[in-house]
């Protein structure tokens, strides 16, 4: 696999230097020493700091989705640079995640498409403060429970987002692919909660490690503070719309 529309364009440019001397000088610290500080102060200086394309540009990793290689450059090096911030819109239309010196024993860091997402949404790779719930294992809406139903919103669900989910669940059979928003607890704003929901369940699959990993891809392309819901079509009235 290749990038396209990668770096060749001259108005590109570079990225800020100091950032890329602070990114060149936190990954000399040992994996096993990286503390909460080291995490973010990385975190906030890699979106902006020059990096190269590795070869290939695109690998298939151990988890089966396809990331841009990634490496940090070294002093006097003559490279053509790679910007994460300038290079948004390719590597969210394409539906790549990304991997920094994965030639490496071990990468120095791993984003999902999803943390790519979040960052252009929210100016972060990771949202600590949310209104959607955190499910430890899947959870089913209770017979009796009210909740609020509408559909997600582009700042929720972008365009590029809604592709990527489209073109997957298709492929992975389901035919028809849909989404809702639902709103849990929503009488008491302090307990409020959302969930993104989803049209299909285990019983549409071979097995339930199909469904698993299906699941599992669709949380690959969403930001790590969704949560996501699995139910029957007809499940809710009136609820859900194709992606």
């Amino acid at each position: 696999m290749t990038l396209k529309n990668s770096v060749e364009s001259a108005e590109n440019g570079l990225g800020d230097l100091e950032k890329t001397v602070l990114i060149n000088a936190l990954i000399q610290t040992p994996i096993n020493e990286r503390d909460q500080n080291w995490v973010a102060t990385f975190l906030e200086n890699i979106a902006e700091a020059n990096l190269k394309l590795g070869a290939p540009e695109v690998i298939i990793a151990s988890d089966g989705f396809p990331y841009v290689q990634l490496e940090t450059v070294n002093a006097n090096e003559n490279f053509q640079a790679f910007v994460i911030n300038k290079q948004l819109p390719t590597l969210l239309l394409q539906g790549f995640g990304i991997v920094i010196n994965a030639q490496n024993t071990q990468p120095d860091w791993i984003f999902t498409y999803g943390d790519i997402a979040n960052f252009e949404l929210n100016d972060t790779f990771y949202s600590d403060d949310s209104i959607f719930s955190v499910h430890k294992e899947n959870v089913v809406i209770g017979s009796d429970e009210k909740i609020l139903i509408g559909q997600p919103s582009d700042n929720i669900l972008p365009k590029y987002i809604r592709k990527q989910l489209r073109e997957f669940l298709q492929h992975a059979g389901v035919n028809v692919p849909k989404t809702m928003l639902i709103a849990r607890n929503f009488e008491d704003e302090a307990q409020v909660k959302q969930d993104l929901v989803f049209n299909f369940t285990p019983a549409q699959f071979a097995s339930e490690q199909d469904f698993q990993q299906i699941g599992n891809t669709v949380a690959w392309f969403l930001p790590r503070h969704y949560s996501i819901l699995f139910i029957d079509d007809m499940a809710v009235e009136n609820g859900f719309e194709a992606i």
